[in-house]
């Protein structure tokens, strides 16, 4: 079976309502029939332009091929978004996209997801280019390893500036229990309080930035040590959405992830109602 069309199989869900908001995570994967509610609001609307997103993949340490697949299939099933994905760099450390050189690069896209690993590159102007777009207003979506991008031996504080917190290094790889910390947040609707990840890597946050909110820490032993690992950020006139959860793409194809990451997507492009469930439009139906 091609690698889409399975991944498409697992990973079909949309939303889940308001009201199953406070359910436990059992209950929430038992509710398939009520979940169809949850596209309600859509019915009868007419369908908007969807929401056009660039997606950056690539570097090392992650199975971006696949990623890049679970990530825009997993989000196309759940709103109504036209995807463009760059994936290049290869496994390396450094790499800047042609794309991010260009002029006004930016002009056609209401949103960018970052899921990328190039920790040591070190043109400091390339990636302050960067941020300073988002700043402009860009929505952005920054997933795992994004937040170690950028870092290695530079004087900028660009890019945790732009994600909203710094973090160098990560744990062991264990599982991750996650615990919601902002459950009124648009993006956490439906979020259970507790949930525990198949596989994780948990990234130690060295500091938040004041423009941020935690939405979700988590812990690999019980709860001694937390770290954030789901927050927004106000970046000048931009929004951004980050979780450094999803290393193993079981992980990533988990409905409840995906669930997130679509929510925060919306968010970010200012698509997502206060409910946590797309904008009229922006939905599947």
């Amino acid at each position: 079976m091609p690698v889409v069309t399975y991944l498409r199989s697992m990973i079909r869900r949309k939303f889940i309502p308001l009201s199953l908001a406070a359910a436990t995570a059992g209950a929430l994967f038992t509710q398939h029939d009520s979940l169809q509610t949850a596209q309600a609001a859509d019915e009868g609307n007419s369908k908007k332009e969807p929401l056009k997103v660039l997606m950056f993949a690539g570097g090392c340490c992650h199975d971006y091929e696949n990623q890049k697949e679970i990530i825009s299939a997993g989000i196309g099933e759940r709103a109504n978004v036209d995807w463009e994905i760059i994936h290049a760099g290869g496994k390396g450390h450094e790499h800047r996209y042609k794309k991010l050189l260009e002029k006004d690069w930016h002009v056609g896209y209401d949103a960018v997801v970052y899921n990328i690993c190039f920790a040591r590159e070190k043109d400091e102007k390339y990636i302050e280019a960067i941020t300073e777009t988002h700043k402009q207003g860009l929505g952005a979506v920054a997933i795992h390893c994004t937040a170690h991008s950028y870092h290695w031996k530079v004087e900028t504080k660009a890019w945790p500036q732009f994600l909203g917190v710094t973090s160098m290094n990560h744990g062991k790889k264990h599982p991750i229990t996650m615990r919601t910390t902002a459950a009124e947040h648009p993006v956490m609707q439906g979020f259970p309080y507790l949930w525990t990840t198949p596989k994780g890597e948990l990234y130690n946050v060295k500091k938040v930035w004041p423009t941020a909110t935690v939405l979700a820490d988590g812990t690999i032993d019980g709860g001694a040590v937390r770290h954030p690992c789901v927050w927004v950020n106000d970046h000048g006139k931009g929004r951004v959405f980050s979780t450094t959860v999803g290393h193993h793409n079981e992980t990533m194809m988990e409905p409840l992830y995906l669930d997130l990451v679509a929510r925060g997507l919306l968010w970010v492009g200012g698509k997502l109602d206060d409910d946590g469930t797309p904008a009229a439009g922006y939905g599947v139906e």
